[in-house]
Protein backbone atom coordinates (compact mmCIF):
# COMPACT_ATOMS: atom_id res chain seq x y z
CA UNK A 1 0.00 0.00 0.00
CA UNK A 2 1.68 3.18 -1.26
CA UNK A 3 0.96 6.42 0.68
CA UNK A 4 -2.16 8.79 0.01
CA UNK A 5 -1.99 11.16 -2.47
CA UNK A 6 -2.46 14.56 -1.62
CA UNK A 7 -4.96 17.17 -3.24
CA UNK A 8 -5.28 20.61 -4.08
CA UNK A 9 -7.88 22.43 -5.76
CA UNK A 10 -7.78 24.87 -8.52
CA UNK A 11 -7.21 28.01 -6.08
CA UNK A 12 -4.70 25.32 -4.60
CA UNK A 13 -5.89 25.20 -1.45
CA UNK A 14 -5.44 21.79 0.37
CA UNK A 15 -8.26 18.91 -0.26
CA UNK A 16 -8.90 15.62 1.76
CA UNK A 17 -6.19 13.24 0.76
CA UNK A 18 -7.47 10.47 -1.36
CA UNK A 19 -6.06 6.78 -1.92
CA UNK A 20 -4.04 5.98 -4.88
CA UNK A 21 -6.69 3.99 -6.84
CA UNK A 22 -8.94 7.25 -6.78
CA UNK A 23 -5.51 9.45 -7.54
CA UNK A 24 -5.21 7.33 -10.90
CA UNK A 25 -8.50 7.26 -11.80
CA UNK A 26 -8.71 11.45 -11.48
CA UNK A 27 -5.57 11.39 -13.61
CA UNK A 28 -6.54 9.05 -16.25
CA UNK A 29 -10.46 10.76 -16.85
CA UNK A 30 -8.62 14.45 -17.20
CA UNK A 31 -9.77 15.78 -14.10
CA UNK A 32 -6.75 16.10 -12.11
CA UNK A 33 -2.92 16.80 -13.13
CA UNK A 34 0.45 16.32 -11.15
CA UNK A 35 1.20 19.51 -9.11
CA UNK A 36 4.22 17.78 -7.23
CA UNK A 37 5.49 14.59 -7.43
CA UNK A 38 7.54 13.98 -4.01
CA UNK A 39 5.60 14.25 -2.00
CA UNK A 40 2.96 13.35 -4.52
CA UNK A 41 0.11 15.57 -5.18
CA UNK A 42 -2.72 16.12 -7.62
CA UNK A 43 -4.43 19.65 -8.11
CA UNK A 44 -8.20 19.47 -9.91
CA UNK A 45 -8.96 20.78 -13.44
CA UNK A 46 -12.15 22.04 -12.36
CA UNK A 47 -13.96 23.13 -9.44
CA UNK A 48 -15.60 20.52 -7.68
CA UNK A 49 -18.28 20.53 -5.25
CA UNK A 50 -17.04 17.94 -2.04
CA UNK A 51 -18.16 17.22 1.17
CA UNK A 52 -16.94 19.33 4.01
CA UNK A 53 -12.55 18.53 4.26
CA UNK A 54 -11.69 16.46 7.02
CA UNK A 55 -9.10 17.75 8.85
CA UNK A 56 -5.67 15.93 9.30
CA UNK A 57 -2.73 15.59 12.27
CA UNK A 58 0.93 15.32 11.32
CA UNK A 59 2.80 13.77 14.03
CA UNK A 60 6.80 13.50 14.34
CA UNK A 61 9.57 11.36 16.12
CA UNK A 62 12.44 13.09 16.17
CA UNK A 63 15.66 11.78 15.81
CA UNK A 64 19.21 12.01 15.74
CA UNK A 65 19.93 10.69 12.09
CA UNK A 66 16.36 10.44 11.16
CA UNK A 67 13.16 11.67 11.55
CA UNK A 68 9.39 9.99 11.41
CA UNK A 69 7.36 12.18 9.46
CA UNK A 70 3.08 10.71 9.84
CA UNK A 71 0.25 12.12 8.76
CA UNK A 72 -3.33 10.86 9.92
CA UNK A 73 -6.88 11.75 9.66
CA UNK A 74 -9.74 9.77 11.75
CA UNK A 75 -7.05 7.51 13.30
CA UNK A 76 -5.67 6.45 10.07
CA UNK A 77 -2.26 6.43 8.65
CA UNK A 78 -2.69 7.58 5.52
CA UNK A 79 0.65 9.04 4.90
CA UNK A 80 4.13 8.28 6.27
CA UNK A 81 7.76 9.29 5.89
CA UNK A 82 11.31 9.15 7.15
CA UNK A 83 13.64 12.05 6.84
CA UNK A 84 17.41 11.34 7.00
CA UNK A 85 19.43 14.39 8.62
CA UNK A 86 23.08 15.09 7.38
CA UNK A 87 23.94 16.60 10.18
CA UNK A 88 27.69 14.92 10.55
CA UNK A 89 28.53 15.85 7.22
CA UNK A 90 27.65 19.56 7.91
CA UNK A 91 29.99 19.00 11.24
CA UNK A 92 32.61 17.41 8.86
CA UNK A 93 32.48 20.02 6.17
CA UNK A 94 33.42 22.59 9.32
CA UNK A 95 36.09 20.90 10.79
CA UNK A 96 37.48 20.54 7.50
CA UNK A 97 37.22 24.61 6.83
CA UNK A 98 38.57 24.88 9.94
CA UNK A 99 41.68 23.04 9.95
CA UNK A 100 42.36 24.63 6.22
CA UNK A 101 41.76 28.40 7.68
CA UNK A 102 44.48 27.24 10.80
CA UNK A 103 47.45 26.08 8.33
CA UNK A 104 46.78 28.77 6.60
CA UNK A 105 47.22 30.97 9.37
CA UNK A 106 50.42 28.83 10.58
CA UNK A 107 52.32 29.64 7.11
CA UNK A 108 51.46 33.07 7.13
CA UNK A 109 50.45 32.76 4.23
CA UNK A 110 47.46 35.54 2.87
CA UNK A 111 44.23 34.83 4.51
CA UNK A 112 41.19 36.14 6.22
CA UNK A 113 41.97 37.58 9.52
CA UNK A 114 40.23 35.91 12.18
CA UNK A 115 36.89 38.20 13.62
CA UNK A 116 35.79 36.37 16.26
CA UNK A 117 36.78 38.91 19.47
CA UNK A 118 33.67 41.09 18.43
CA UNK A 119 31.47 37.98 17.91
CA UNK A 120 28.78 36.83 20.25
CA UNK A 121 26.15 33.99 19.98
CA UNK A 122 22.47 35.22 20.41
CA UNK A 123 20.35 33.30 22.69
CA UNK A 124 19.02 29.99 21.90
CA UNK A 125 22.04 29.83 19.53
CA UNK A 126 22.71 25.78 18.22
CA UNK A 127 25.30 24.61 16.12
CA UNK A 128 25.05 24.53 12.66
CA UNK A 129 24.90 20.54 12.36
CA UNK A 130 22.05 20.92 15.42
CA UNK A 131 19.97 23.89 13.71
CA UNK A 132 20.12 21.58 10.10
CA UNK A 133 17.78 19.27 12.17
CA UNK A 134 15.30 21.42 12.97
CA UNK A 135 15.28 23.64 10.30
CA UNK A 136 14.81 20.53 7.54
CA UNK A 137 11.91 18.80 9.63
CA UNK A 138 10.13 22.69 9.51
CA UNK A 139 10.81 22.85 5.97
CA UNK A 140 8.64 19.60 5.74
CA UNK A 141 6.36 20.24 8.07
CA UNK A 142 5.64 23.70 6.36
CA UNK A 143 5.50 21.73 2.74
CA UNK A 144 3.08 19.63 3.77
CA UNK A 145 0.73 22.21 5.65
CA UNK A 146 0.31 23.97 1.94
CA UNK A 147 -0.58 20.37 0.52
CA UNK A 148 -2.59 18.63 3.17
CA UNK A 149 -5.63 20.08 5.54
CA UNK A 150 -3.21 20.18 8.85
CA UNK A 151 -5.11 20.92 12.27
CA UNK A 152 -2.69 19.91 14.55
CA UNK A 153 0.71 18.82 15.25
CA UNK A 154 1.91 16.01 17.46
CA UNK A 155 5.73 15.71 18.28
CA UNK A 156 7.26 13.27 21.00
CA UNK A 157 9.29 15.08 23.19
CA UNK A 158 11.95 13.18 24.54
CA UNK A 159 14.10 13.73 27.71
CA UNK A 160 17.71 12.24 28.23
CA UNK A 161 18.73 12.34 31.32
CA UNK A 162 22.29 11.98 30.80
CA UNK A 163 23.64 12.34 34.13
CA UNK A 164 21.24 9.49 35.53
CA UNK A 165 22.25 7.94 32.79
CA UNK A 166 25.79 8.05 33.87
CA UNK A 167 25.35 7.29 37.51
CA UNK A 168 21.23 6.36 38.89
CA UNK A 169 22.22 7.16 42.41
CA UNK A 170 22.39 11.03 41.45
CA UNK A 171 20.37 13.22 43.54
CA UNK A 172 19.86 16.48 45.47
CA UNK A 173 22.83 19.44 45.00
CA UNK A 174 24.59 17.20 42.11
CA UNK A 175 21.49 18.19 40.03
CA UNK A 176 22.55 21.76 40.03
CA UNK A 177 25.65 20.86 37.29
CA UNK A 178 23.06 19.74 34.67
CA UNK A 179 19.66 20.63 33.42
CA UNK A 180 17.92 17.63 32.30
CA UNK A 181 15.72 15.42 34.26
CA UNK A 182 14.12 11.88 33.87
CA UNK A 183 14.82 9.41 31.87
CA UNK A 184 14.41 5.46 31.13
CA UNK A 185 17.72 3.60 31.46
CA UNK A 186 16.14 0.20 29.48
CA UNK A 187 14.69 2.14 26.61
CA UNK A 188 18.71 4.14 26.29
CA UNK A 189 20.24 0.59 26.62
CA UNK A 190 17.86 -0.83 23.56
CA UNK A 191 18.77 2.24 21.64
CA UNK A 192 22.43 1.88 21.94
CA UNK A 193 22.63 -1.74 21.67
CA UNK A 194 20.29 -1.87 18.61
CA UNK A 195 17.96 -3.85 20.36
CA UNK A 196 20.43 -6.81 20.14
CA UNK A 197 21.83 -9.18 22.76
CA UNK A 198 25.42 -7.61 23.43
CA UNK A 199 27.38 -11.42 23.47
CA UNK A 200 25.52 -13.32 20.60
CA UNK A 201 23.70 -10.82 18.62
CA UNK A 202 20.11 -12.68 18.83
CA UNK A 203 17.57 -10.12 17.45
CA UNK A 204 13.42 -10.18 18.78
CA UNK A 205 13.99 -12.04 21.86
CA UNK A 206 13.49 -11.01 25.21
CA UNK A 207 16.40 -9.13 26.80
CA UNK A 208 17.53 -8.30 29.88
CA UNK A 209 19.57 -5.18 31.42
CA UNK A 210 23.18 -6.83 32.31
CA UNK A 211 25.65 -6.07 34.41
CA UNK A 212 29.29 -6.51 32.73
CA UNK A 213 31.10 -6.38 36.37
CA UNK A 214 28.64 -7.93 38.60
CA UNK A 215 27.21 -5.99 41.24
CA UNK A 216 28.44 -9.09 43.77
CA UNK A 217 32.19 -8.00 42.65
CA UNK A 218 31.02 -4.40 43.40
CA UNK A 219 30.18 -3.51 40.47
CA UNK A 220 27.65 -0.08 39.72
CA UNK A 221 25.06 0.74 38.38
CA UNK A 222 26.46 3.22 35.57
CA UNK A 223 25.70 3.37 32.22
CA UNK A 224 29.45 2.08 31.31
CA UNK A 225 28.50 -1.06 33.17
CA UNK A 226 25.01 -1.82 31.75
CA UNK A 227 24.55 -3.72 28.51
CA UNK A 228 21.79 -5.98 27.16
CA UNK A 229 21.82 -9.90 27.34
CA UNK A 230 19.51 -12.49 26.27
CA UNK A 231 18.01 -14.83 28.81
CA UNK A 232 20.53 -17.78 28.18
CA UNK A 233 23.20 -15.42 27.84
CA UNK A 234 22.86 -13.76 30.98
CA UNK A 235 22.17 -17.01 32.91
CA UNK A 236 25.60 -18.81 31.21
CA UNK A 237 27.31 -15.61 32.43
CA UNK A 238 25.62 -15.70 36.06
CA UNK A 239 28.30 -13.32 38.56
CA UNK A 240 31.47 -14.02 35.93
CA UNK A 241 33.60 -11.25 35.22
CA UNK A 242 32.85 -10.42 31.31
CA UNK A 243 36.89 -11.46 30.39
CA UNK A 244 36.90 -14.54 32.48
CA UNK A 245 33.04 -14.93 30.56
CA UNK A 246 34.11 -14.41 26.86
CA UNK A 247 38.23 -15.70 27.23
CA UNK A 248 37.47 -17.58 24.55
CA UNK A 249 35.97 -15.06 22.36
CA UNK A 250 38.64 -12.05 22.51
CA UNK A 251 36.94 -10.42 19.38
CA UNK A 252 33.46 -10.20 21.03
CA UNK A 253 35.01 -8.58 24.25
CA UNK A 254 36.85 -5.90 22.43
CA UNK A 255 33.85 -4.66 20.66
CA UNK A 256 31.99 -4.96 24.18
CA UNK A 257 34.08 -2.61 25.75
CA UNK A 258 34.30 -0.72 22.77
CA UNK A 259 30.89 0.07 23.23
CA UNK A 260 30.50 0.59 26.83
CA UNK A 261 33.00 3.86 26.09
CA UNK A 262 30.60 5.01 23.25
CA UNK A 263 29.55 8.80 23.85
CA UNK A 264 26.23 9.71 24.89
CA UNK A 265 26.06 11.92 21.16
CA UNK A 266 22.65 10.91 20.07
CA UNK A 267 20.94 11.95 23.41
CA UNK A 268 22.56 14.90 23.86
CA UNK A 269 22.25 15.82 19.82
CA UNK A 270 18.24 15.00 20.69
CA UNK A 271 18.06 16.82 23.95
CA UNK A 272 19.31 20.10 22.17
CA UNK A 273 16.74 20.74 19.76
CA UNK A 274 14.06 19.20 20.96
CA UNK A 275 12.62 22.53 22.92
CA UNK A 276 14.07 24.48 19.79
CA UNK A 277 11.34 22.21 17.15
CA UNK A 278 8.72 22.54 19.50
CA UNK A 279 8.88 26.67 19.46
CA UNK A 280 9.39 26.16 15.62
CA UNK A 281 6.11 24.21 15.64
CA UNK A 282 4.25 26.65 17.59
CA UNK A 283 4.78 29.40 15.65
CA UNK A 284 3.31 27.46 12.65
CA UNK A 285 0.16 29.08 14.53
CA UNK A 286 -1.36 25.39 15.25
CA UNK A 287 -1.85 23.57 18.35
CA UNK A 288 0.80 21.18 19.24
CA UNK A 289 0.97 18.78 21.47
CA UNK A 290 4.05 16.48 22.76
CA UNK A 291 3.86 12.80 24.24
CA UNK A 292 7.29 10.93 26.20
CA UNK A 293 8.92 7.97 24.23
CA UNK A 294 7.33 5.60 26.80
CA UNK A 295 4.31 6.56 25.79
CA UNK A 296 4.69 6.03 21.68
CA UNK A 297 6.84 2.15 23.07
CA UNK A 298 3.41 2.02 24.95
CA UNK A 299 1.37 2.58 21.70
CA UNK A 300 3.56 0.73 19.45
CA UNK A 301 3.64 -2.58 21.94
CA UNK A 302 0.10 -2.39 22.23
CA UNK A 303 -0.79 -2.47 18.59
CA UNK A 304 2.17 -5.08 17.93
CA UNK A 305 3.99 -2.17 14.91
CA UNK A 306 7.29 -3.01 13.90
CA UNK A 307 9.97 -0.83 15.03
CA UNK A 308 10.52 2.01 12.91
CA UNK A 309 11.08 5.91 12.20
CA UNK A 310 7.28 6.59 10.38
CA UNK A 311 5.48 3.80 12.62
CA UNK A 312 6.57 5.76 15.67
CA UNK A 313 5.84 8.77 14.26
CA UNK A 314 2.26 7.29 13.97
CA UNK A 315 1.77 6.06 18.01
CA UNK A 316 3.20 9.45 19.07
CA UNK A 317 1.12 11.05 22.19
CA UNK A 318 -2.69 10.15 22.65
CA UNK A 319 -3.37 7.17 19.86
CA UNK A 320 -5.98 5.34 19.79
CA UNK A 321 -6.27 2.00 17.56
CA UNK A 322 -4.39 2.74 14.31
CA UNK A 323 -5.42 1.94 11.13
CA UNK A 324 -3.05 1.66 8.92
CA UNK A 325 -3.71 2.30 4.86
CA UNK A 326 0.05 2.41 3.88
CA UNK A 327 3.33 0.22 4.49
CA UNK A 328 5.49 2.20 1.83
CA UNK A 329 6.79 5.75 3.50
CA UNK A 330 8.41 8.27 1.79
CA UNK A 331 12.12 8.13 2.12
CA UNK A 332 13.64 11.42 1.91
CA UNK A 333 17.73 12.09 2.22
CA UNK A 334 18.73 15.59 2.83
CA UNK A 335 21.49 16.51 0.51
CA UNK A 336 22.14 20.30 0.46
CA UNK A 337 22.51 22.48 -2.33
CA UNK A 338 26.33 22.20 -2.52
CA UNK A 339 28.68 24.64 -1.42
CA UNK A 340 29.68 28.40 -1.18
CA UNK A 341 33.40 27.64 -1.94
CA UNK A 342 34.80 29.88 -4.45
CA UNK A 343 37.69 28.39 -4.84
CA UNK A 344 38.43 24.78 -4.35
CA UNK A 345 41.81 23.62 -2.33
CA UNK A 346 43.60 20.46 -2.26
CA UNK A 347 43.95 18.61 0.96
CA UNK A 348 46.38 21.01 2.39
CA UNK A 349 44.86 24.21 1.55
CA UNK A 350 46.35 24.82 -1.44
CA UNK A 351 44.05 26.31 -4.12
CA UNK A 352 43.36 23.71 -7.21
CA UNK A 353 43.85 23.87 -10.73
CA UNK A 354 42.39 22.89 -13.80
CA UNK A 355 44.68 20.99 -16.52
CA UNK A 356 44.92 24.89 -18.42
CA UNK A 357 46.39 26.32 -14.84
CA UNK A 358 43.38 28.37 -14.28
CA UNK A 359 41.65 28.54 -10.82
CA UNK A 360 38.63 26.44 -10.17
CA UNK A 361 35.55 28.89 -9.68
CA UNK A 362 32.30 28.08 -8.64
CA UNK A 363 30.97 30.83 -10.73
CA UNK A 364 32.67 29.43 -13.73
CA UNK A 365 30.76 26.10 -13.26
CA UNK A 366 27.66 25.80 -15.99
CA UNK A 367 24.64 25.72 -13.30
CA UNK A 368 21.57 25.86 -15.76
CA UNK A 369 21.41 24.76 -18.91
CA UNK A 370 18.29 25.19 -21.19
CA UNK A 371 16.05 25.63 -17.67
CA UNK A 372 17.79 22.56 -16.50
CA UNK A 373 19.85 21.84 -13.48
CA UNK A 374 22.39 18.88 -12.13
CA UNK A 375 19.98 16.77 -9.74
CA UNK A 376 16.38 17.76 -11.38
CA UNK A 377 14.25 14.82 -12.31
CA UNK A 378 13.13 14.66 -15.73
CA UNK A 379 11.65 12.41 -18.30
CA UNK A 380 13.33 12.34 -21.71
CA UNK A 381 10.96 10.76 -24.67
CA UNK A 382 13.76 9.86 -27.89
CA UNK A 383 11.99 9.48 -30.69
CA UNK A 384 14.93 8.89 -33.44
CA UNK A 385 18.29 8.04 -33.25
CA UNK A 386 20.11 5.17 -31.46
CA UNK A 387 18.56 5.93 -27.89
CA UNK A 388 14.86 5.84 -28.69
CA UNK A 389 13.27 4.91 -25.70
CA UNK A 390 11.84 6.60 -22.77
CA UNK A 391 14.07 7.12 -19.43
CA UNK A 392 13.59 8.67 -16.50
CA UNK A 393 16.09 9.54 -13.79
CA UNK A 394 18.45 12.12 -12.33
CA UNK A 395 20.01 14.81 -15.05
CA UNK A 396 23.30 15.69 -15.17
CA UNK A 397 23.27 19.04 -17.32
CA UNK A 398 26.07 20.01 -19.79
CA UNK A 399 26.92 23.19 -21.29
CA UNK A 400 26.75 21.76 -25.08
CA UNK A 401 22.95 20.65 -24.35
CA UNK A 402 23.63 17.13 -24.11
CA UNK A 403 22.79 15.65 -21.02
CA UNK A 404 23.05 12.46 -18.88
CA UNK A 405 20.04 11.05 -17.35
CA UNK A 406 20.85 8.40 -14.35
CA UNK A 407 17.63 5.99 -14.28
CA UNK A 408 17.26 3.27 -11.55
CA UNK A 409 19.50 0.73 -13.65
CA UNK A 410 21.39 2.40 -15.74
CA UNK A 411 23.27 5.77 -16.72
CA UNK A 412 22.17 7.09 -19.81
CA UNK A 413 24.28 9.32 -21.51
CA UNK A 414 24.32 12.13 -24.63
CA UNK A 415 20.51 12.58 -24.51
CA UNK A 416 19.76 15.89 -26.05
CA UNK A 417 17.65 18.67 -23.59
CA UNK A 418 15.20 19.05 -26.42
CA UNK A 419 13.39 15.57 -25.46
CA UNK A 420 13.74 16.27 -21.40
CA UNK A 421 10.51 17.66 -19.49
CA UNK A 422 11.28 18.50 -15.83
CA UNK A 423 9.39 16.40 -13.57
CA UNK A 424 10.19 17.59 -10.05
CA UNK A 425 13.16 20.62 -9.31
CA UNK A 426 16.08 19.93 -7.51
CA UNK A 427 14.91 20.89 -4.11
CA UNK A 428 18.33 19.80 -1.89
CA UNK A 429 16.92 16.18 -1.10
CA UNK A 430 16.98 12.67 -2.05
CA UNK A 431 13.97 10.34 -2.70
CA UNK A 432 13.25 7.05 -2.57
CA UNK A 433 10.56 4.11 -1.11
Amino acid sequence: MSNYALVLDTNKQPLSPCSPTIAKKLLKAGKAAVYKRYPFTIILRKVVITQEVKPCQIKIDPGSKTTGIAILQDNKLIWAAELSHRGQQISDDLESRRSLRRGRRGRKTRYRKPRFAHRTREKGWLAPSLEHRVLTTMTWVKRLIKLCPISSIAMELVKFDCHKLQNPEINGIEYQQGTLYQYEVREYLLEKWNRTCAYCGAKNVPLEVEHIVPKSKSGSNRISNLCLACVPCNQDKSNLDIKEFLAKSPNTLKRILAHLLAPLKDATVVNSTRWKLFNALKSTGLPVTTGTGGQTKFNRSRQELNKTHWLDAACVGNTPELEILTNQPLLIKCAGHGNRQVIHVDKFGFPRTNKSGELVRKSALVKSVKGFRTGDIVKAVVTKGKKIGSYLGKVSVRSSGSFNIKTISETVQGINSKYCSIIHRKDGYLYGF
